[in-house]
C-alpha cells in the first residue's frame, strides 16, 4: 500500500530511529524487558507512527499536532537513552548513532511543522 507517509523523508529517518533503538535494546537486561527496554522501544516506534497518522489526518493543523507528539515521543527517548548510558546498560559509542538519527529526525520534524504553519497561514 502505497501511503504519502511513505515518501516523508521524516518518516524515513524515524523508522531508521525505531530499528536503532531496537538494535541499542537488544542487549539490556533480561529484568528490563518490561521496563526500559519497553519503554525505549514503544517511543521509538511512537514517532513514525505519529508521522503516518497525521499524514492521514484531512488538515494541516490535525498534522502538526500529532508531529508535535512524533517530536515529544523523541524526547522521552532522549532520556530514556541517558538513562541507559547511567545505568551502564550501554556504552556511549553504541548509542552516539541513535543520537545522530534523532538529532536528523527532530531537525526534520521541525522543518516539516514549520512548512505545514506557512501553507496554512499563508492567504
Amino acid at each position: 500500500m502505497e501511503k504519502p507517509h511513505k515518501r516523508l523523508e521524516a518518516r524515513k529517518r524515524s523508522m531508521e530511529l525505531a530499528m536503532a533503538a531496537y538494535r541499542v535494546t537488544r542487549n539490556f537486561p533480561a529484568e528490563e524487558r518490561y521496563g526500559l527496554t519497553a519503554q525505549m522501544r514503544g517511543a521509538a516506534v511512537s514517532v513514525p507512527s505519529n508521522i503516518a497518522e497525521g499524514a492521514a489526518r484531512r488538515t494541516a493543523p490535525d498534522f502538526v499536532n500529532f508531529l508535535h507528539t512524533a517530536r515529544a515521543s523523541l524526547s522521552e527517548l532522549d532520556t530514556q537513552l541517558e538513562l541507559a548510558l547511567a545505568f551502564r546498560y550501554v556504552d556511549a559509542a553504541a548509542v552516539e548513532p541513535v543520537e545522530e538519527l534523532m538529532t536528523t529526525v527532530d531537525k526534520t520534524l521541525a522543518g516539516l511543522i514549520k512548512s505545514l504553519r506557512a501553507r496554512t497561514s499563508s492567504p
